[in-house]
Formats: C-alpha cells, structure tokens, sequence
C-alpha cells in the first residue's frame, strides 16, 4: 500500500518538533528570533533549476555543557593542537593527521573513546599515548567539528557535512547516556530538519553520502532522504496512479543525447534534473521509493531515461575510445544491471528505442544473461507499435557501421520465435517496420552485405505483403556501395521474388543498372514470359467470343439477324487468322522458356 503523503508529513513533523525541542546549542545565522515553537517552513519545489546554486541550510553548534573550554585549535601542517591551561594527554590519529587532545573532554562524551583509552593494557598506554582511528566517517574534516563541539567551540553544520557528521557521532557513541545534549542528538534533529524542509539540502545531503555509503545506508540517511524526494515529488497531483491520462506517453528519449527528452506537462517533471544529479545507488533507492509512492508508471520510466540520457552523455566518448579512464567495467555493468531491474513493468512506461540503448549497454558490459533475454522479448513485443527511426542504435568503433544492425537481427528473431509460438496478425506491421529500418541504415558505407542479408532473412517471406519496399532498400544500398563484387549483389538480391514485385517495381528492376546482369536478364524473360500468356489468355478469350458470335449468327439466321452469306465468310476468315497468330505465339513461347532454362542454368 503506498504511504500517502499526509502520514510521511505526520511522521516528520514529530521529528521537526523533537529538532525544536533540543535546539539548545544551536544558532541560525540570518535569523534575529530564538528558535523556540516551530518555525513555519515553505516548501521548496524548483523547476528546472540545479541543486548546486543557491545557499544552503546553516547553523551553529556547542555543546550545552562544556567541560573544558579551549583557548586556541591551531593546526600546523596535520597536526592539530588544542590549547587550554591543561597540557594534552591524548593524541589521536585520523588518517594522515594528529589531534594533539585532552583525554577529559573526548571521553566524557564519547563511549567508543572511552573505552580506546581506558580499555588498553598498562603496555600499551605505556608505549603509546596515540590513538587511531583510520575508519572514522567523513575523516579528518568531520573529526575537527567532533573535537570543537567536545571543547565548547561554534561548530558550523551545514547540509554538505551533517551526514557525514551524524554517522561519526554514531561511530563514537556520543549518546544521551553520556551527556544530554549530545552529538548524536543534536545532529539527528538537524538532520532531519533538512530532509523535511529542504529539497535543495536532500541532495546535497545525498551527495555527501557517497563518500560514507556503507555508514549512510547503515543509519537510514540515504532511504529518509530518498522518501523525502520521492513525497515532495508526488505532491504534484498529475503524478499519482490516478491521473486520468495513465495511458499517456509523455516522452520520446534516445539516450545517447540528453537533448531528446521532451514531455506532454513539465509541472510533471520538474524534479528530474534535480534526480538525474544522483548516484546510481542513491538514484536506485529514489526510484524505489517513487514506485512505494504511486507514481505513475510513465513518469517513473520517464525519470529513469533522464538520468540514463545524462549518464550515457558522461561516458559516450570514453565508449568511443573503449578507454574508460573514469568509470571501471564493473561500475559500467553494475549500473546497467540496476537500471534493468528497476524498470518499470507497465506497458507503455518507456520507449523501444530506451530499451534498445540499454540492451546495447547490456551486451557491451556483458550483463547477466537472463537480463538480456528478457530485454530481447520485451522489445520484441512492442516492434509492432514502434516507427523505423525508433530502432536505431548507434555503435561506438569507428570501424563499425554507424547503428548496430545485429542488435535489431536478435530482437526480430526474438520476436519471430514468439510469433511461432502464438501467430499473430501484426506480422505485417513488422515486415514493414524492418524494411523501413533497412532504408535508413542502407546508406551506411560500413555496412556489411552480411550484416543487411541477415537482417532481411531474419522475418519470414509471408510476414511482407510484397517485396517493394525491400527492393527499395536493396537498391539504396547498392547505390551506396558501388564496389561490391557481382558475386556479393547476387547473394544479396537473391531474396527478391518477380511476383512479389508491383509492376512498377518490376519495371525500375529491368532498367536498373545496380542490379546483378542475372537478376536483370531474368526479369525480363519473366516479364516476356509473363505478357505471352496474358497474349495468350486474350487470343482464347477472343477466339471463344468470336466463336460463341458465330453460333448466335448461326441460331439467329432464322430470326433475321443475320441474313448476308458475305458477312459469314468474312468471321470465317478472322477466325482462321486469330489461329495462326494463337501459333506463332506458342512458338514464340517455347523458345522464351528454351532461353529461360539456359540463363538458369
């Protein structure tokens, strides 16, 4: 059942009160009044507009009891020292650099701290007054805010930085149990103060989270925020299920340029620019929560294709080069893979030529097998709604033809076991659309006369009405590769059938120059084969007219129809002439079909 957005509001307006309620140590810059009774908060829904400008949510922390106050944090160089009237007595490494600390005001606030320096051996604490901690969210950047909240300091948390924040609070434990007031606390309200109030900061919140992927996934950042986006993007009524126009194809995308997508309402799809910003795995987890939501079906493929479009426009010429010097082949796979499963099911939620890009991603990373299939029959079940210029796939070697015709011959001969299967009307739809396809790619220079052959041998002969559009394709690519040798042009005009032509097509063929000298000469002896039994066929019909005109002048001499003996012996005389021409065709038959045999052979 999809969490309607009153109770996502519910539920977030409890955790807005409870960031009010603990909003000692907190200070708003720009903001005269205390912060005490909640805050009145507009919604900001941007369209068309990048997460990265504007200015983003802020404020400033101290603990609400400082045990010991410093005087100065100076860093120099990566070491940090912390200076108060106490000499430090605890030194802890984050990474590359040292806090020169005390051990007071860390453990009285920390339990994972407590127990590093208390825990340790008389040897140890002998050896070594230094602490490491190399697995510590959001590094050495994170832990200087940790250790000047612990000392009494301002520290300025922002959108960019409280994630990575509250996960280090969690990591060292800095609970109620130790103080109240605490970090954990106090970064949970602020936290989530932002997901509810702010879609700007959801994104920069998310974008700091790929640094500490595993700790924001381990602490709900990353599936809060994405509840956020996915509820703030269903309040526009037009998205839900319910939408009189859910049959609706609003958009039109080829991934290789992001330029194509077009919509039918943009207050649809205000937030896909923002969306497409993400990270797979924080996009995957934002489409998730979409589908959770009841958004409709079109608009989720829709967004899906975005962010595809976009994603592909970053690494197309990597592709090109098949050097990937930003993205593994694992991270290529992986997000293919994840792009698949997430796909929406409904029928019409996203384009052939969308599903065509990412099986041709699929083949390239090498995808699980059975994720191709089912990409390979689901195309194949929508070939008979789609238009030519839907099945174009771009190739990315520049030795290659410049669309990859193997890609379509996989999907018709998908589509041909399926019809086997359970016939169905819609076979025609198909011929036409594969010789449509076979127009547009014919031109290509790189295209081989196998890769053409296969793909017009892939539909059976019955599923083309006539062979006129095929010829038309045929004749293109003749044109186009004038050096193909005669072997090749006969192998590759030897689909085409003389009663599967139009006259009109028949006629073009006899006086076609690009043909095989063959298939040339063939046509005409089957053009003349053809008009002698039509001569034929009119000399038997006129022979029988005359013959049966005969009869009635005879039956009609008794009624006065025909009177004159002149007039008989002159139809005696056309009748004997009608059968030496009816001769002289028979013989001219013959020896059409003599010469017939002789070419064919």
């Amino acid at each position: 059942m999809p969490e309607t957005p009153n109770l996502f509001v519910k539920n977030n307006f409890s955790l807005c009160s409870n960031f009010y309620a603990k909003m000692q140590g907190f200070v708003f810059p720009g903001i005269d009044r205390p912060a005490t009774g909640m805050k009145s908060v507009d919604r900001e829904y941007p369209a068309h507009r990048s997460v990265s400008g504007g200015r983003q949510s802020k404020c400033v922390m101290s603990p609400s009891n400082a045990g010991m106050v410093a005087e100065t944090i100076e860093r120099r160089n990566k070491h940090w020292f912390v200076q108060t009237k106490v000499a430090s007595d605890l030194i802890i490494q984050v990474g590359d650099s040292s806090f020169h600390l005390h051990k007071l005001p860390m453990v009285m606030r920390s339990g994972h701290l407590n127990r590093l320096v208390f825990q340790r051996s008389d040897a140890e604490r002998e050896t070594s007054s230094k602490i490491h901690m190399d697995n510590l969210p959001g590094g050495t950047k994170v832990f200087e805010l940790v250790v000047k909240f612990c000392y009494g300091w301002k520290a300025d948390l922002t959108a960019a930085n409280i994630a990575p924040l509250y996960c280090a609070a969690h990591f060292l434990e800095m609970s109620e149990d130790f103080e109240e007031g605490n970090l954990i606390s106090k970064t949970e309200a602020f936290l989530s103060f932002l997901i509810f109030s702010s879609w700007k900061d959801t994104f920069r919140i998310l974008k700091s989270c790929e640094s500490i992927s595993s700790w924001a996934n381990e602490f709900k950042i990353t599936k809060r925020s994405a509840e956020a986006i996915a509820w703030k993007a269903c309040t526009n009524v037009k998205a839900f299920g319910s939408s009189e126009n859910d049959n609706a194809q609003c958009f039109n995308v080829l991934p290789n340029n992001a330029e194509n997508l077009k919509f039918e309402d943009e207050a649809d799809i205000w937030w896909f620019e923002d969306v497409s910003s993400l990270r797979i795995d924080h996009f995957i987890e934002v489409i998730q929560a979409l589908k959770c939501k009841g958004m409709r079906a079109d608009l989720v493929g829709s967004c899906i294709a975005h962010w595809t479009a976009k994603w592909l426009a970053r690494i197309t010429s990597g592709l090109e080069r098949m050097t990937l010097k930003h993205m593994t082949h694992q991270l290529l796979r992986v997000t293919a893979e994840c792009l698949i499963k997430v796909l929406p099911t409904e029928e019409n939620s996203v384009t052939c030529n969308f599903i065509l890009h990412l099986l041709k991603l699929g083949f390239m990373t090498k995808i699980n097998s059975e994720l191709l299939s089912m990409l390979e029959r689901r195309i194949a079940l929508m070939l008979d709604q789609c238009r030519a210029p839907d099945l174009l796939v771009k190739n990315y070697g520049g030795k290659d033809s410049v669309h990859d015709v193997g890609l379509i011959v996989r999907v018709v001969v998908s589509y041909v076991s399926i019809v086997l299967s359970s016939p169905t009307p819609n076979m025609f739809a198909v011929g036409r659309l594969i010789d449509g396809y076979l127009t547009l790619v014919a031109k290509d220079e790189n295209l081989t006369v196998n890769s053409f052959q296969s793909l017009v041998e892939a539909l059976p002969k019955d599923a083309r009405y006539c062979d006129d559009n095929l010829y038309r394709a045929i004749d293109m690519y003749l044109k186009a590769h004038p050096s193909l040798t005669e072997e090749k042009r006969m192998s590759l005009c030897g689909s085409l059938e003389y009663h599967r032509l139009s006259q009109e097509a028949r006629e073009h063929v006899m006086k076609n120059d690009r043909l095989p000298l063959k298939i040339t000469t063939r046509f005409i002896l089957l053009e003349q084969v053809n008009m002698t039994r039509s001569m034929t066929a009119i000399g038997s019909n006129y022979r029988r007219t005359k013959t049966q005109a005969i009869v009635r002048v005879n039956k009609g001499l008794g009624k006065g129809w025909m009177n004159s003996k002149k007039e008989i012996n002159l139809m005696t005389k056309e009748v004997e002439t009608m059968r030496v021409q009816l001769n002289d065709l028979q013989m001219c038959k013959l020896k059409l079909q003599n010469q017939l045999k002789r070419c064919i052979i």
